[in-house]
């Protein structure tokens, strides 16, 4: 088995979801607009910030890890060659600690605040609360569907170290 391959594959997905977030943030960005363009209504209007911060949120939930994931890529083959065990250690290690962060955020407190947020939908009529809460619902969502495709992909990858041979 190809570690470096592997490690590549696995760099190449993390830069991929750091784009789906950008994607996701521009299109927040673009709906924020196009409710200050188009609302007419105190609903439509009430869109208007909630969508910008999500947009926000998103853009550097996106950003953020994009730039690292793009150096640490380069990198993979001279980590690799420079001592081959010492970087699958590396990298077991980080991804047990993302999996981690995963368990914790993803799968527990991003479905809790979604719960969250339509439970009170019904009780806070008022059009700024109900704008945010949908929001965050949304934005949420696209976090927890991005994460969750993530958090398969790096299983995937530690199974794939947890099985390369120890001198490779």
């Amino acid at each position: 088995m190809d570690i470096v391959k592997a490690a590549t594959d696995s760099g190449r997905a993390e830069v991929l979801s750091a784009a789906v977030f950008v994607a996701f943030g521009l299109a927040f960005l673009l709906a924020g607009l196009g409710f200050r363009q188009l609302g007419t209504t105190d609903m439509a209007r009430a869109f208007v910030l909630p969508m910008l911060v999500a947009s926000g949120l998103l853009l550097i939930l996106g950003a953020g890890p994009f730039f690292p994931a793009r150096v640490r890529l380069a990198a993979i083959p001279a980590l690799h060659a420079g001592d081959s065990q010492a970087f699958l250690v590396a990298e077991i290690a980080r991804t047990d600690k993302v999996l981690k962060d995963y368990r914790i955020a993803v799968f527990r407190v991003f479905p809790a605040i979604i719960a969250l947020c339509a439970l009170l939908v019904p009780f806070l009529d008022t059009p700024p609360w109900r704008a945010g809460l949908i929001t965050a619902i949304a934005m949420f969502t696209v976090l927890l569907l991005v994460d969750a495709n993530a958090n398969a992909r790096l299983q995937s990858y530690k199974a794939q170290l947890a099985a390369a041979p120890p001198s490779s």
